[in-house]
């Protein structure tokens, strides 16, 4: 269920490992309220970072990005999931090793800066990283499949199976690892989230002693959070909605909820779960039957809390979703 803080989560946690996509900015604008929610929550003392499984794009173009929406970011405010699949590959093999880089720039730049060095598929290598690269021809990518299947290690910077495309959701780097994976019979070493490399990378790189990641998505910003023991912030700007949230198993649930970026420069109270209801804030959910309702009024983010809690609560009591049919979701 949700956790509750006195204290703004500004003041509670000095760092916010934040996603990009659905949480500072959705296609090429940045989330209503972003960039002023963010400096506020900078002014009140807290570390920003700027974390993303997308392994194509090198940190100061996405810090540059940033900077055209309202955000302050630097270079070294972005972290990568190439980044951290070099660190791995670096403190595995050591400076100067030879690297398969299949991928687009992001990733050899990475590579590099990690002090490997980056070799095209045919070339002799200690082992292959790969990432999201639309330039990736397929004549590359069945040697790697054949050196991988042949026993070269393999790095794969996250498996995400969808990626944002201007003309739409288009097939992401996880279409690729799995094909790869059926073809080796190998499963790769994966940097980015949910696994634990690209956080863990972030802390290294910006600092903070009580992280607090803050995403959209449950099965990589969420689930991420819970595997390395840390608190999380889900955000409702980007692709989870009610029949996401309500859904979610306890690996996928978040510490706090908000609907944006405001929620960081707020206090959090969890509703308790009752007998046959969630209140909070002069809402109340039920589920009767199998139907989610609820009842009442007040803060939009309040709702959200108490249709967690009982949603939540419902699903692990009957072990099947409540129906949402008919729910009015609180206007913006």
């Amino acid at each position: 269920m949700l956790g509750s803080s006195d204290q703004a989560l500004c003041q509670a946690h000095d760092l916010a490992m934040l996603d990009l996509d659905g949480v500072v900015y959705v296609g090429g604008e940045a989330v209503p309220g972003a960039p002023a929610h963010l400096a506020a929550a900078r002014e009140a003392g807290m570390r920003l970072a700027f974390i993303t499984n997308n392994a194509s794009r090198p940190p100061g173009q996405v810090a540059q990005h940033l900077r055209e929406l309202g955000v302050e970011a630097t270079t070294d405010d972005v972290v990568t999931s190439s980044q951290a699949a070099a660190r791995l590959l670096a403190e595995r093999f050591g400076a100067g090793a030879r690297v398969v880089a299949l991928g687009a720039d992001g990733l050899r730049e990475a590579l590099t800066a990690a002090g490997l060095v980056p070799v095209e598929v045919q070339d002799e290598a200690v082992a292959v990283a790969t990432g999201y690269g639309p330039d990736v021809r397929w004549g590359e990518v069945m040697r790697a499949a054949v050196r991988i299947r042949d026993g070269l290690p393999w790095v794969a910077t996250n498996t995400d199976a969808t990626f944002p495309a201007p003309f739409g959701v288009a097939p992401g780097h996880g279409v690729q690892v799995d094909m790869l994976r059926r073809f080796t019979g190998v499963d790769p070493v994966v940097a980015g989230k949910p696994a634990r490399p690209l956080l863990d990378e972030t802390v290294r790189r910006v600092g903070g002693r009580r992280p607090l990641m803050v995403g959209d998505r449950l099965d990589t910003d969420i689930e991420g959070a819970r595997r390395a023991g840390l608190e999380s912030l889900l955000v409702l700007t980007g692709v989870t909605g009610l029949p996401e949230l309500v859904s979610a198993t306890p690996e996928l649930r978040p510490t706090y909820l908000a609907p944006d970026l405001e929620g960081l420069l707020t206090a959090h109270q969890a509703p308790e779960p009752g007998a046959d209801a969630a209140s909070l804030g002069g809402w109340t959910a039920r589920v009767e039957g199998d139907r989610l309702r609820v009842d009442g009024d007040g803060a939009r983010a309040d709702w959200w809390r108490v249709v967690a809690v009982a949603a939540w609560t419902h699903l692990d009591d009957a072990g099947e979703p409540a129906d949402v049919s008919g729910v009015e979701v609180p206007a913006r």
